[in-house]
């Protein structure tokens, strides 16, 4: 019985292979230590490739930070509108599959995820085609996450005595700040506990109203 031979990978396979390598590691590094603290000479070596081939594939070290956008931007951004335009038919359905759709990728793709985040804190404020492109996908999640509660709004299950803006300001803080817990203590924090406290957390903010009478100590003092 003869093994038949297995052929050499082609040309485009090579280089299909080299260029996911490349990427892979600046996913790595850009996550675990920033992107200006990422050298094009640790990127290469963690691919286990030269210098000079990760600037044939990627001009420069911003370019290969470029693509890693393009793509987190379709795995984090798209997939979630698509999840929030197929559940239904409440507002509060679309706000669980947003919650739990985002809670999914903390699990299959948490690298890119933390690198929307870390990349917006990283390059806030700053000009250039970077900070562009991140403030252009984070603008896409703002307005899904806004239309989400003014969906509520309108249909009486969401509060209106909070402006809509800060509403959305809220959710979006309790996604970020929930990610990058996760991420501080992975080994501390229950995945599924933490999925469920962040969507209970922020229906019961969505829900309750902000007109409600604080609850006072005997010296006056809200609470």
């Amino acid at each position: 019985m003869t093994t038949a031979k297995r052929k050499p990978p082609t040309q485009k396979e090579r280089r299909t292979a080299s260029v996911q390598s490349l990427l892979k590691a600046a996913l790595e590094l850009f996550v675990t230590q920033g992107y200006r603290h990422t050298t094009a000479e640790q990127i290469s070596a963690r691919a286990g490739l030269s210098k000079g081939a990760l600037f044939f594939y990627f001009p420069s070290k911003e370019t290969a930070l470029l693509e890693l956008l393009v793509r987190a931007e379709r795995v984090v951004v798209d997939n979630m509108m698509e999840r929030i335009a197929e559940a239904g038919p409440s507002a509060t359905d679309k706000m669980v599959a947003f919650v739990h759709g985002q809670a999914a990728l903390g699990v299959k793709a948490w690298e890119q995820v933390l690198l929307l985040i870390l990349m917006s804190l990283e390059f806030q404020g700053q000009e250039g085609v970077v900070a562009e492109r991140v403030r252009r996908i984070y603008a896409r999640l703002w307005r899904a996450v806004e239309d989400v509660v003014e969906f509520g709004r309108q249909r009486g299950e969401f509060a209106t005595d909070v402006p809509l803006q800060e509403q959305a300001a809220v959710v979006m803080a309790g996604h970020d700040g929930t990610f990058l817990q996760w991420h501080r203590r992975s080994g501390a924090l229950d995945g599924p506990a933490l999925v469920r406290a962040l969507r209970l957390a922020t229906l019961a903010g969505l829900t309750r109203g902000s007109s409600e009478k604080p609850r006072t100590t005997e010296k006056g003092e809200d609470q």
